[in-house]
Order: structure tokens, then sequence, then C-alpha cells
């Protein structure tokens, strides 16, 4: 982190006002707002009638990597200029724990809706618990088992036949993305894909050792590892994204099961591949700018957690939507 120490006075440096914060939220804005309508256009959205939610959503996440461009381009700079003191490299360290939290509190929410589905609202669909009676009345015939391979309003006979939510038409998968269903295990992606992001969580704390201990060589040489690790992570994942919705028919109109794997899956490959791109950037740093020693690599080592709360992540994603 630092070789600075704290015990004396030291001028803490006040950046200048900014409308960086202000441009961040705006770039969130549009680009939630455009995922939003694009997932709204895959279930009720007329395939015939083209719609602005891909350029809005595109607009948005361009104008917010614009912004934390410029926004980690002036942190470093003044990093570089000797600006940060220890206790605003403190506060550094503080803000990245807290938006980890955050990002903990994000998939806890995610997790969360898929123990509700599968541990409450799945069996008194089909008649099980508080309410049941009334549940097996209007989605007769309808047994609940996880995978859902088929939802409650096929079992009834289609949209037409509902009694009430009568909001879309849901088509199962033919074959579920869990171990169960793989045709052979080699083939199975997920495993894989597991493999690569654990790997890559090795050769990360690698590139970390190499940095301490000021060898700047390994440090290049591992971190490179890892960022082509998390890059083939992310080309199995499309490859996987490919497998399940042109060969086993697993959609987001796939009813609760084909959305909670798509939102968990897909936030979370969203998630590598910031990180992925975070990395990227510091050993671009590293190797073209000569920056980072064993006392000062506050920007590799807040990536690095980064990575590693992602990998944890998946650990927790592949035990629940793919094994258990």
């Amino acid at each position: 982190m630092t070789s600075q120490t704290s015990a004396a006075y030291e001028k803490y440096y006040v950046p200048e006002k900014s409308r960086l914060a202000i441009c961040a939220t705006i770039g969130l804005l549009l680009s939630i707002f455009g995922a939003a309508s694009i997932m709204n256009d895959m279930t009720f959205g007329d395939p015939a009638k083209e719609t602005s939610s891909w350029t809005i959503f595109m607009l948005g996440m361009l104008f917010f990597a614009a912004t934390l461009f410029s926004w980690f381009r002036t942190a470093i700079k003044e990093n570089i200029a000797g600006m940060n003191s220890a206790q605003l490299k403190k506060s550094y360290v503080l803000g990245m724990f807290w938006f980890i939290f955050s990002e903990v509190m994000f998939f806890f929410c995610f997790f969360g809706a898929l123990f509700y589905v599968r541990v409450l609202v799945g069996p008194w669909l089909s008649g099980e618990g508080d309410g049941g009676r009334m549940n097996g009345l209007l989605w007769e015939g309808f047994t609940f088992s996880w995978p859902m391979m088929q939802t409650p309003q096929e079992a009834v006979g289609g949209a037409g036949a509902q009694l009430i939510a009568n909001n879309g038409s849901f088509t199962s998968p033919e074959t579920s993305m869990a171990f169960r269903d793989a045709h052979a295990w080699y083939a199975w992606l997920p495993m894989w894909n597991t493999l690569v992001l654990l790997t890559s969580s090795f050769t990360c704390h690698l590139a970390h050792v190499g940095i301490l201990n000021g060898d700047r060589k390994k440090f290049n040489f591992w971190l490179t590892v890892t960022v082509v690790l998390g890059m083939i992570f992310l080309g199995l994942q499309y490859a996987e994204y490919h497998e399940a919705y042109a060969e086993f028919g697993l959609t987001l109109n796939a009813g609760i099961y084909g959305s909670t794997f798509f939102m968990l899956t897909g936030f979370h490959g969203f998630h590598v591949f910031m990180g992925m791109t975070m990395l990227l950037i510091q050993l671009l740093r590293s190797v073209f700018g000569g920056q980072f020693t064993a006392g000062d690599h506050f920007g590799f080592e807040a990536s690095s957690w980064y990575w590693h709360f992602v990998d944890v992540v998946w650990v927790f994603l592949f035990l629940f939507v793919y094994v258990l």
C-alpha cells in the first residue's frame, strides 16, 4: 500500500470541485433504463417493431465508461504527483471496502430471490404450505421441481387458460444447465469456467506477491495470465449462453428458471468484465508507465480485491445455480 505513516500532522489534499459524480449518475441511469427496456422488449415487445432500448443502453454505458476513465485518470495523476497523503490513501481503502460491501448486498438480493423461489414460491404454487389449496386450484396439474422444466402456465394449458396473471407467454426450456442434465461431464462448460476463474484468483495472488517483492517482471507475467484467464471465462460464458438459447431453449422467457439463471450469471459476467478491465488497466500502467512499487500499488491492490470478490461470488453461484 504505502510506506507513509500518519503519526505526524500532514496536509490532507482536497480535490477541486468536479461534475464527474453527476456524469457517472447520468450514465448509470441511462444504462439501467436501457437494460430494463431491453428485458421488457424481450418479454412483451413486438419482434417486428424496432425500439431504441439498445441505443439507450449503449450510450449510457459509453458515457459511464468515459466518466470513469476521466475520473481514474485524474486520481492516478494526483498520486503520481505525490498529492495523496497516507490519510487520503486510507480513505481510498475504506471507499473500496464499502464499494465491495455494496456489491455483496447486490448479489445477496439475487441469491435471496433464488432462495425465495426455490424454497417458498415454487412449492406454494404446486399446492404446498399456506395458501397451497387455492394455488392448487389455480395451477392444477403443476408439480414443482428445480430446475423448473414446466411453468405453471404450461401446466394449465397455456396463457389463454390462466385464471390470473395473464401477462405474457412463457415456454420452458428443453434442457437445464445443471450438472445432472449435462450430456458429458467434460463438455459441461460451468465446470471449466469454475476451474478458469479459481486459477485466475491464484495467479492474481502471485502477481501481488511479485509486486510486494519488487519483482516487476513476475508481477507483469502473472497479471497478464490473470487477464487472459478472465477473457477465457467470458468466452466460455458466451459459448454457454449460445448453447442455452440455440440448443436448450433456455431464454429469459423460459419462466422463473430462465430469469434467475440469466440475471445471476449475466450480472456476474458483467462484474467479471469490469474486474478484468480494471486488472488490464493496472497491467498497462505497469508495462508502459513503470508505475507501482512495493510500497505504493493501491490501484492494483483494489482491483485484486474486487477480482477475488468476483471469484467468491462465482463459487456460490456455481453451487446454487448449477449443482444443488
